[in-house]
């Protein structure tokens, strides 16, 4: 592991500055243009945090839902509306796209923002399946002077920061597990991601065939359609819903590449109300620098919330609400506690994103992470339901 001291150390240089730099950067006074696709409620969240960063300008949104887009415009009233992305995406004057979408869809977003000379924030998690990796790192490298951001929020937290600097081999020793937890709980009869079907959820008002892009086709189901977070062909269950988070965190701190074997158990043992993704879980991952990192996650309890241990030889990183580091007494006695105390900025992961776009630097959490992240989650998706261990060839780039 010589090359992680170094790594380390690169990341720690280059994310110090990006987070606590108050200083003009270069093209700062440069307005940019702002689309989305799929402004439901994790896209106007996203909307409301461009436009709370300076020099910026939502200008058009596009959704398979009328309703979407009359919600969005409350958020922006100037923008202009489409139910077909390909309108907006023709318009130049369009500088970057923020894409929300259903994560089937990520990869056809995806690639055609980038093929229209787009910049691209990309939700998590970002690609669907292996197919959808490649075809989206195609895409990527085809369009090699465009910037991308993916959508995961920590690596631009002061979480991050600390993270980094409490990581160095020094303190923490050889790291030989990573065990994270990711638990909620809902009033009864309030199942977890459940949605109301709206009345005005009709094939009139729904592009039903846009939203089943390149999945199986079905009859139109405004269920599956308002509650696809439930269904396989649309959705990675709560493994791409926040594990995806989890490993993005970890795998840029400890530089870890994707697993060469995943296992992952677990069934819907609470919610029965047609979801076809578990509601309790636990995936075990196997690295080639001997990490196995094992996350597990239900939502009938929410005691062991959103958290996680890196474990080494001569210390432990806990991250909860902050980012502790607890010396390993018997490897070094005289090692002191330390909590963290990098702030994160208000909508730091989005200014990022414009401040990468203004100077052509790399994004805190670029292309490359979203790429070793969406294989590790699908891997752990595929052992579920082929109830199997899944293995990845790195010369093949294929799950087995």
């Amino acid at each position: 592991m010589h090359s992680r001291r170094n790594f380390i150390g690169k990341v720690a240089s280059g994310l110090a500055g990006s987070l606590a730099s108050t200083a003009p950067i270069l093209g700062a006074n440069e307005r940019i243009r702002l689309g989305i696709i799929g402004p439901g409620a994790r896209g106007l969240t996203l909307m409301r945090e461009a436009m709370a960063c300076p020099n910026t300008e939502m200008v058009a949104c596009a959704d398979v839902y009328s309703r979407r887009l009359e919600e969005a415009k409350k958020v922006a009233p100037d923008m202009k509306t489409y139910m077909d992305y390909r309108h907006l995406l023709d318009d130049q004057s369009i500088d970057a796209v923020l894409i929300a979408t259903p994560q089937h869809l990520h990869c056809e977003h995806f690639v055609a923002s980038l093929d229209a000379g787009k910049h691209v924030y990309q939700e998590k998690t970002m690609a669907f399946s292996v197919d959808h990796a490649k075809r989206m790192r195609a895409a990527y490298q085809k369009a090699a002077k465009r910037t991308v951001q993916i959508g995961h929020q920590g690596c631009s937290s002061g979480l991050m920061r600390d993270a980094i600097i409490f990581g160095h081999a020094a303190a923490i020793g050889k790291v030989t597990a990573v065990h994270s937890h990711m638990y909620r709980n809902t009033p009864h009869g309030k199942p977890q991601w459940s949605r109301l079907v709206y009345p005005d959820m009709t094939p009139e008002n729904i592009l039903w065939k846009s939203f089943l892009g390149e999945a199986p086709q079905r009859p139109f189901d405004a269920n599956r359609y308002v509650n696809w977070r439930f269904f396989w062909d649309y959705s990675g269950g709560n493994v791409y819903e926040n594990m995806s988070h989890q490993l993005a965190f970890w795998y840029k701190v400890l530089n870890l590449q994707i697993p060469h074997a995943v296992t992952m158990m677990g069934g819907i043992y609470l919610w029965k109300d047609g979801r076809e993704v578990p509601d309790t879980m636990n995936v075990a991952m196997e690295h080639n620098e001997q990490v196995l990192f094992t996350w597990d996650s239900g939502f009938c309890n929410n005691e062991l919330g959103d958290t996680d241990h890196v474990l080494g030889t001569d210390g432990t990183l806990f991250r909860s609400q902050q980012l502790r580091y607890i010396p390993q007494k018997v490897n070094q006695p005289d090692g002191k506690e330390a909590l963290g105390q990098s702030k994160t900025e208000p909508h730091a992961h989005m200014q990022d994103f414009l401040d990468a776009i203004r100077t052509g630097r790399e994004t805190n959490c670029p292309f490359e992470l979203g790429f070793r992240t969406s294989i590790a989650c699908r891997m752990a998706v595929e052992s579920y339901r082929q109830k199997r261990t899944i293995c990845w060839d790195p010369v093949k780039e294929e799950i087995s």
